[in-house]
């Protein structure tokens, strides 16, 4: 059997912070809700060869490396004139996310961008919720694993992975009757990503006038074959 090399194989250990890492976690197992414990887990992983693996998937499609040379991030969502645009807007149906959840839409851990994986990590969490919007996932536990299985297979990114591999662990083990639910939604989301458009390639606050259905016909986010049970809902 061939033996690996102790210096590569050190050099990999040195890439993941365990501290950070296990901390985040620990707070996950925890808490699900508790979104610090998301962004520990990605920064402890963030220099793994993973993480460098998934932007060399990422930036191959030309629109999402179109998006990540000219390094967009929009200014944070105005979300009472956001809420002023028509019923089904995108904007709209944003801001109404936003409003009746009781969220902040500039909550996210920032990063000072230099690299493209800098970049790809800040504006996934900038339009983390338009994301919930355009796919239909809600902001609930089981949804939340669901989008991840979909940011897994449109960004292979490894904290993704993480997020639902501990969420099957949590409820295996904590809540073992809804585990066919989160099994469902895990499968259903990764067929959803796969099948659609890259959502990172998109210019959203370019288009918060667009309706979500619009949004979805252009992104290819067929709910109805992802889902043939209607778990996601539409937007009222």
């Amino acid at each position: 059997m061939p033996r690996k090399n102790p210096k590569h194989a050190e050099g990999h250990r040195h890439q993941i912070h365990y501290f950070t890492t296990l901390k985040g976690i620990t707070g996950m197992l925890r808490d699900p809700e508790h979104t610090e414990s998301v962004f520990d887990i990605e920064d402890g992983l963030r220099d793994t060869e993973a993480y460098a693996l998934a932007i060399q998937h990422i930036v191959k499609h030309p629109a999402t490396k179109r998006l990540i040379d000219a390094r967009y991030l929009a200014p944070p969502a105005d979300v009472d004139a956001l809420g002023k645009l028509p019923v089904g807007s995108l904007g709209h149906t944003y801001a109404r996310h936003i409003v009746d959840h009781g969220f902040d839409a500039d909550y996210f851990r920032k990063i000072e961008v230099k690299t493209d994986l800098d970049y790809v990590l800040m504006r996934v969490r900038q339009t983390h919720d338009i994301w919930h919007v355009v796919t239909g996932f809600l902001p609930n536990r089981i949804d939340e694993i669901a989008l991840k299985a979909f940011e897994l297979a449109q960004l292979r990114r490894p904290m993704a992975a993480v997020i639902a591999a501990g969420g099957v662990m949590r409820y295996l083990f904590k809540d073992p009757d809804q585990l066919a639910a989160v099994l469902h939604g895990i499968s259903m989301g990764y067929r959803l990503g796969l099948a659609a458009e890259p959502l990172l390639a998109q210019r959203w606050e370019q288009g918060f006038g667009v309706t979500v259905l619009e949004w979805r016909r252009r992104l290819n986010l067929d709910l109805a074959a992802a889902d043939p049970d209607a778990v996601i809902r539409a937007p009222a």
